[in-house]
């Protein structure tokens, strides 16, 4: 998926000082470099800085990059009508960034102003087409696919929940009120839920305002804070009352909105669960790894066992020499059905790991990560982590000493099993 990617302001400061010869005088140049570093104690600052440099310089080589970092702190700052601006111009070069389509479509709808609406209906379509053409691509499998698959459809959610506000404030309350139904089948979240009340409502479907309501309350939605879900437990209160004249019965169709959205969750986990086995799973001990031949590994399966994971990569050099340390403990620990050694490999590209193996006649079995590095905050590699019977974590190895790793490595496996032995005595 094509994304408005962040520019951070030093790297934006960067990349413009380090242009090519001709693309930019030496004295704009110096110009710029002045103003950016005058302009490092806040992003307004960087704003003005950047303004006024266009504004000396309106033919600049540079305009088009600069027009993107003004966009991004305009994001960054909340600033709708220079979201709006500059997001627009950028649009001209980049028509089908979907990110910036849908920034720039909520900018205008904050005018209220139809004309703006219809320049933001017309940008929230055509992000809508492009989600539509990414959510027909192929499918593959991996964490990777399973947060594509995650966005593509909150992004359609949000392109049509916006293509709702740009219909209704330019008078159609009915059609807002069905494109918001769209954007809540979608991707259903109290935002979008919220949007389809706010229509329905306006469109005088008071009971289906009221079902849209008690989703937006209902359902879990971790970028709700408790004062967004007090807000909508407000609205569904004020506007039950107003229909029926007291809250008598509302606890009903609160609570059928809570089991109906707990399940539409499960639902969508599970639907996730085709493309990545560990989506939303919590415990790295509950993740399932994937190997080289295919094969399935459910961590849960070795709950009670001292765990040994060996991060690594088939280009890390100090991987290459550990390993046959790993193979002279795993000699050690021989016959016992109570340590595991787990070769887990972190390489992007899985393609090249088989043939890696076979080459180098690894005999342990090898699995890939499927996200459990991300889990176990490791970003080093090579990295040791071992487990104890309980599922804890009780040591960390980040690198080696050639010297000494096959003597602590041992250790610290039995001072792991020494643990287990405790907890068995200390059961009553």
């Amino acid at each position: 998926m094509k994304l408005f990617l962040t520019i951070a302001l030093l790297a934006a400061a960067a990349a413009y000082a380090q242009a090519k010869d001709g693309e930019i005088s030496p004295a704009e140049q110096q110009d710029l470099q002045r103003a950016l570093q005058d302009a490092s104690g806040s992003q307004l600052d960087f704003i003005r800085a950047l303004e006024q440099h266009m504004a000396k310089y309106p033919n600049s080589p540079q305009r088009a990059q600069i027009e993107r970092a003004l966009v991004k702190a305009a994001m960054d700052t909340r600033d709708a009508p220079r979201v709006a601006r500059y997001g627009a111009r950028v649009l001209q070069s980049d028509p089908d960034n979907v990110e910036l389509l849908e920034e720039v479509s909520s900018a205008l709808l904050k005018t209220h102003d139809k004309n703006d609406a219809e320049r933001a209906l017309s940008y929230s379509k055509h992000a809508e087409e492009l989600l539509t053409a990414m959510s027909k691509e192929p499918p593959k499998t991996g964490s990777e696919e399973a947060r594509r698959v995650i966005e593509v459809a909150w992004r359609t959610g949000q392109a049509l929940m916006l293509e709702a506000r740009a219909t209704g404030t330019m008078g159609d309350v009915r059609a807002a009120a069905g494109l918001a139904k769209r954007a809540f089948q979608a991707y259903s979240n109290a935002e979008t839920a919220r949007e389809l009340g706010y229509w329905l409502s306006a469109a005088g479907d008071n009971a289906g305002a009221v079902e849209a309501l008690a989703d937006a309350f209902t359902i879990a939605d971790p970028r709700q804070t408790d004062a967004d879900r007090a807000r909508d437990r407000d609205s569904l209160g004020e506007l039950y009352r107003k229909w029926k004249g007291s809250e008598e019965g509302l606890g009903d169709i609160v609570l059928a909105a809570y089991d109906r959205n707990r399940e539409l969750i499960n639902q969508r986990r599970l639907a996730l669960r085709q493309y990545d086995p560990n989506v939303q799973v919590s415990d790295p001990l509950h993740f399932t790894l994937s190997g080289p031949d295919g094969n399935k590994l459910d961590l849960a399966t070795l709950r009670g066992k001292v765990v040994v994971m060996d991060f690594w990569a088939t280009w890390c050099g100090p991987c290459r020499i550990q390993h046959p340390l790993y193979d002279k403990v795993r000699d050690h620990f021989a016959g016992r059905n109570d340590v595991v050694f787990l070769f887990i490999n972190t390489d992007e590209d899985h393609s090249t790991v088989g043939p890696f193996v076979a080459e180098h006649k690894w005999k342990a079995p090898v699995w890939y990560e499927d996200g459990l590095a991300v889990k176990l905050q490791v970003s080093n590699i090579p990295t040791t982590l071992i487990f104890n019977p309980q599922g804890e974590i009780v040591s960390r190895m980040i690198g080696f000493d050639p010297d000494r790793f096959v003597a602590t490595l041992t250790s610290r496996i039995d001072d792991a099993l020494k643990s287990k032995q405790a907890a068995a005595n200390a059961r009553p």
